[in-house]
């Protein structure tokens, strides 16, 4: 009886127990819940998030963002309707015990809420934020763009019409003025005929040849020139009594005589050559021998005939009186450049290869006997006086032109105690110059070339 009653008594106190335990949990586990709502998650089937149709509703991303209604968010939470598009910035969370998105304004650091309006002025003028603005404000936005760049342009084009005329009224006002483009063969027409015509005053016909100089060169227009008659007028010209005249008509014809063998034969044919000779041989001003010079020389280059009617007509005895006239130093160094470049272009064409054409042009050359009347007149001594002239551009030229003479004029060279002296006098003077140019770093200058030339008509000597 006594084991019994015993044992009654510690089946009844276990059943207290495991009463209170139960108890002590399920408080427990409710408190925690309350406190903490992150473990309050539930599993939401498949067929919550359909709608009564049974069709899934559409979200915010899947929706059309022209279509998206715009969520207006408040200080207080507030759940997000499907399709609803919330402005940046808002603070969104999901409440996970009824499922649904919910958001509200931010909190600001003085405790309040920016507003929309508060928030574009704090963000700027222009929100880029797709989500900040409804597809009708964005339109509008780019309708204003589109007519201020419309205005712009209209402006623009408004600019460039002030500042230029259409072609057609271009073409209107040309008429009107009879302008038209004339061809180079129609301006000589003109020029010639305004020299030629008895009504044009003194300054109208050498402003005739002036212009007519310019044309000519071009060999095409020399021809043109050639078949209107106005080279001979042009060697007529050189009978002018006015100095003026004479000059600019000898301009022209050197022009035209410029590497044009067409122009050079019809000019000797015509007696070109010898009224040249003529105005070079007779007092005439330096200007228009000048002129007459550069048509005599551009009349002899590369024309063998010429060259031998030149000798024939005592060519060189004029241009050898040009040294004994007063004030006419200036022509010195252009005779002696031309007898250089007679002298040196008979040379290559010989040593040149021979065909039929250039055999046949050799023996042209060869009754050309320029160097033996060169030497017969004593030219050696004419041209090595020259090596006094204080320019060194002309003592280059006298320099080379020495050089070429050198093979026919040793002997007389030799004998020459004043060019020994100034050859000796000329080598001191270059070789300072060339030493100041190699420590100026030039090594291959212009004065070791003068002094080069120098050295070696001193060592041939």
């Amino acid at each position: 009886v006594a084991m019994s009653h015993w044992a009654s008594i510690l089946s009844t106190a276990a059943k207290v127990n495991l009463l209170i335990l139960v108890v002590s949990a399920v408080f427990s586990w409710s408190s925690l819940s309350d406190r903490v709502p992150e473990f309050a998650l539930t599993k939401i089937e498949e067929s919550d998030i359909k709608d009564d149709s049974g069709k899934e509703p559409i979200t915010e991303d899947d929706a059309d963002p022209e279509d998206l209604e715009v969520f207006y968010p408040t200080h207080q939470w507030q759940t997000i309707r499907p399709g609803q598009a919330v402005p940046a910035g808002s603070h969104v969370r999901l409440n996970l015990q009824t499922g649904d998105r919910e958001a509200k304004l931010p909190d600001s650091e003085n405790g309040k809420s920016d507003t929309r309006e508060e928030r574009r002025k704090r963000l700027g003028k222009v929100d880029v934020d797709s989500n900040a603005f409804t597809s009708q404000e964005l339109k509008k936005v780019l309708a204003k763009m589109k007519e201020s760049e419309k205005a712009e342009r209209k402006a623009h084009e408004e600019e460039v019409r002030k500042k230029f005329r259409p072609i057609e009224q271009l073409k209107e006002e040309f008429e009107k003025l009879n302008v038209k483009m004339e061809t180079d063969y129609e301006i000589m027409i003109k020029l010639i005929g305004k020299f030629n015509s008895s009504a044009s005053t003194l300054d109208e016909k050498v402003a005739a040849l002036y212009d007519l100089e310019y044309y000519v060169h071009q060999v095409d227009n020399a021809k043109d020139f050639l078949s209107m008659g106005g080279l001979q007028l042009m060697i007529n010209g050189l009978n002018s009594t006015e100095a003026v005249l004479k000059e600019h008509a000898a301009f022209v014809l050197g022009a035209a005589l410029s590497s044009n063998p067409k122009v050079q034969i019809e000019a000797i044919e015509g007696g070109a050559l010898q009224k040249l000779l003529v105005i070079l041989a007779t007092e005439q001003p330096l200007a228009v021998k000048k002129k007459a010079l550069f048509a005599l020389s551009s009349m002899l280059r590369h024309f063998p005939y010429a060259q031998q009617q030149f000798l024939k007509l005592g060519g060189l005895q004029v241009l050898r009186s040009l040294f004994r006239q007063k004030g006419m130093e200036t022509l010195h160094v252009r005779v002696v450049t031309l007898l250089y470049d007679l002298i040196v272009e008979k040379m290559l064409l010989e040593d040149s290869q021979h065909g039929d054409q250039m055999e046949e042009k050799i023996q042209q050359y060869r009754q050309v006997k320029l160097v033996p009347a060169v030497v017969e007149q004593d030219w050696c001594v004419v041209v090595s006086n020259l090596l006094a002239m204080p320019e060194h551009d002309t003592r280059e030229k006298v320099l080379k032109t020495v050089g070429v003479l050198m093979a026919f004029c040793k002997e007389r060279y030799r004998g020459d105690q004043a060019l020994s002296t100034t050859l000796s006098l000329l080598r001191s003077e270059y070789e300072e110059l060339a030493a100041e140019e190699q420590r100026e770093g030039d090594k291959d200058g212009y004065f070791k070339e003068l002094l080069g030339s120098v050295n070696t008509i001193i060592q041939e000597l």
